[in-house]
């Protein structure tokens, strides 16, 4: 089982394209999209070829792969335009016998500084702030891919897992940081 993690699109048809390119050559089997994927947000700059129409028909042509929870910058107006389910504020997987607790990371009970409870060997994948992190604390995991648009660290990001496994990736591939859980 293989999955391509990403967060905070914001818009971004380039970034959109990138992140589709690099979905295809990962050859995974869901893409999970952690919310921010439309809009930039009013305290964000616009992204590189700003273009959310642009955007939504790209994910469009890949709704049945796709599992999204809503960002902090997500309306009832971007699921109008979106062939796939993005407005929850959690969701809940199961990957090689270990739940994965998805959120954007921006509302208490479901954030990396207040997490939910979770069991021992959960995930806990967030988004929202644009800063790669993979880091277990208390038995538990908390990934953030980063910002495949707007990165505060510098570079433009993506996670996958796999067999247990997780990888921070830039957007050319290269891994950054690597986990065994």
């Amino acid at each position: 089982m293989k999955w391509m993690i990403a967060s905070d699109l914001h818009g971004s048809a380039y970034w959109c394209e990138k992140m589709i390119e690099r979905y295809r050559e990962e050859k995974a089997g869901k893409l999970i999209l952690l919310g921010d994927i439309l809009y930039h947000g009013p305290r964000n700059p616009l992204p590189p070829s700003y273009a959310p129409m642009e955007v939504a028909g790209i994910l469009n042509g890949w709704a049945d792969t796709i599992v999204a929870v809503r960002g902090n910058c997500d309306s009832e107006v971007d699921q109008m335009m979106l062939s796939f389910p993005c407005r929850a504020d959690y969701a809940l997987l199961e990957a090689d016998g270990r739940l994965m607790h998805l959120s954007h990371g921006h509302l208490p009970g479901n954030a990396p500084d207040d997490p939910p409870r979770l069991a021992p060997g959960s995930v806990l994948l967030t988004g929202h702030t644009h800063v790669k992190t993979l880091d277990a604390r208390d038995d538990v995991l908390f990934v953030n891919p980063g910002s495949t648009s707007l990165p505060k660290d510098g570079t433009a990001s993506y996670a996958v897992y796999e067999n247990g496994s997780f990888y921070l990736k830039d957007m050319d591939g290269a891994i950054i940081e690597e986990l065994s859980w």
